[in-house]
């Protein structure tokens, strides 16, 4: 019977043991020296080498000839873990003997001394999945076993141990496999099998396997059975990367704000029986790839595909700005823990992508900053198209003109009018008619900002090196940043600005602008921008 490569060419000695040299160079020198301790505790993630070395470690403490600390894998004893003959090394699956009674049983077969071997080694896979009263059965056993007895406990997780279990044991925590070390051990493995492997399709072979050692022979297996070269296609075709076309349609209907288009690959898919929840997975693993993109100069060694979607992937994420990308992920992700408590995921799917390609419907914070980054390159660049000024820091789209803001006319900060310049040197400050006091400085003034960093964080950034002043019941404010009326013109946070301010004085005030008497810049920036929005018939009042 034909044997897969993962089982074929399981590691045998802790030098054929790939990625681990921290974990086998200690054991071997454990093993030379005669320091065996009664407990080990092997975690890592899946395909690491965990259950490999408590072989290796179990035929090494019994081996009649070892070599440095390895086994010789000739005589009886080695042999016959091998095969399975020897019966003083047990391996129990812990997610199937969980229960108190088979800890119980092992507590008490493990009195007896070893029939063929120097020591009875138990190995508890999974050990994570025991339930509590059968990890309370082994605490003692585990603190106090019989000079004869070794046990190796493996976990892929292993936060889910008692802290007395963890005391008790040697740790060692195994490493994802790099990519590089895998490609080594794929070739040599293909070189003895007769396999034409590729360098290309080794990499994809590794980064795919993300780590695990035996994923990789496995899709190495698959990839073989397909007979002929494989290479980085032949990869790619066994391992379902071909196809993800939808992916790159939606997230261009997302920063085109194309709405239909994305309802009819929603549709598409569907019609073809595709999971919603699946679909949504990898739309959030495709903005990943974006953002990994746009954070770092090489992103290909933590992105697994080919080198054409490699390609496509650069190409998308040049259109996209990181703001969009952070909200994309956002919203998928909560839409992702959604999911599992709805009648119906495709409505789900569906009202993500309406909010993806208009932010102006979501009121969350990442899409807010979305829409304030395009509006700061409009008034950067000095360009403010009419669908800008409607909307201006979305991706695009006009917002329906009947949602205008209609704050409180106590609350509404007026737009500065334009100064003309004064024939006096020193203009006279004209007071506003709601000013019955001088205006003095906010002396809790950081103390508010500091509470909005954590409230309204939007708001926050846009008041950042703005001061306010006091007069009467009002609180006036001071902001070089144009966009700052803008926000607080939103109820919600003109409401966490007043709630703030409430907070740190203990009254409630009203909000107004504070009016420089000169402008050093010779235009007030606010009024630059009321300028441009009336030249286009738009009220400053629009929720913009």
């Amino acid at each position: 019977m034909y044997q897969v490569l993962y089982r074929k060419w399981r590691p045998k000695a802790f030098a054929e043991v790939t990625g681990q040299q921290h974990v086998t160079k200690t054991l071997l020198h454990e093993l030379q020296s005669d320091r065996i301790a009664h407990a080990y505790l092997f975690t890592g993630s899946r395909g690491t080498g965990k259950t490999t070395c408590a072989k290796i470690l179990a035929k090494a403490v019994n081996c009649l000839h070892p070599v440095n600390g390895d086994p010789c894998n000739q005589c009886e004893i080695c042999t016959g873990i091998d095969d399975g003959s020897i019966l003083d090394v047990v391996e129990i699956d812990a997610a199937s003997n969980n229960g108190v009674d088979n800890i119980r049983d092992l507590r008490e077969e493990a009195t007896f001394t070893p029939t063929a071997a120097k020591y009875r080694v138990y190995i508890i896979d999974e050990v994570h999945m025991l339930s509590i009263g059968a990890f309370n059965a082994l605490l003692k056993t585990l603190e106090e076993p019989p000079a004869h007895v070794i046990f190796i406990l493996a976990t892929t997780e292993v936060h889910k141990l008692p802290a007395t279990i963890l005391s008790r044991c040697q740790r060692f925590d195994f490493k994802r496999i790099a990519p590089e070390d895998m490609s080594k051990r794929l070739h040599y493995v293909a070189e003895q099998e007769g396999i034409d492997l590729t360098e290309d399709g080794a990499l994809l072979i590794a980064r795919i396997a993300d780590g695990a050692l035996r994923d990789a022979l496995s899709l190495l297996d698959q990839c073989a059975g397909q007979g002929g070269t494989v290479d980085e296609q032949a990869v790619t075709s066994a391992a379902g990367l071909a196809g993800r076309e939808h992916l790159f349609t939606l997230s261009k209907a997302v920063r085109t704000n194309d709405v239909p288009l994305a309802l009819e690959v929603v549709d598409g898919l569907h019609n073809a029986s595709r999971d919603m929840a699946r679909v949504c997975e990898e739309l959030i693993n495709h903005y990943r790839h974006l953002m990994l993109i746009r954070s770092m100069e090489d992103a290909s060694r933590y992105i697994v595909c080919s080198s054409q979607e490699l390609d496509q992937l650069k190409e998308e994420a040049s259109h996209y700005t990181m703001p969009a990308i952070l909200h994309a992920l956002s919203v998928l992700q909560r839409v992702l823990d959604h999911m599992p408590s709805v009648a119906n995921r495709r409505v789900e799917m569906e009202t993500a992508l309406v909010r993806l390609c208009n932010p102006q419907l979501d009121g969350s914070n990442e899409a807010l900053v979305r829409r304030m980054e395009k509006l700061e390159n409009a008034l950067r660049s000095g360009r403010l198209s009419s669908t800008q000024a409607q909307d201006p820091a979305s991706s695009g789209g006009p917002e329906d003109p009947k949602e205008t803001l209609k704050p409180e006319a106590e609350e509404k900060i007026p737009a500065s009018p334009v100064l003309e310049k004064a024939p006096s040197p020193t203009p006279a400050r004209k007071r506003a008619p709601s000013e019955e006091v001088e205006p003095v400085p906010l002396a809790c003034w950081p103390e508010v900002l500091s509470e909005l960093s954590q409230t309204a964080k939007p708001l926050h950034g846009v008041l950042d090196g703005s001061s306010a002043y006091e007069a009467g019941n009002r609180v006036l404010i001071d902001a070089p940043n144009p966009l700052a009326k803008i926000l607080i013109n939103e109820a919600e946070h003109r409401d966490a600005l007043r709630q703030a301010i409430q907070n740190q004085t203990g009254r409630r005030y009203g909000l107004g602008p504070y009016r420089r008497e000169e402008h050093p810049s010779g235009q007030d920036p606010i009024a630059a921008l009321e300028k441009k929005l009336d030249a286009l018939g738009i009220p400053m009042d629009k929720k913009s």
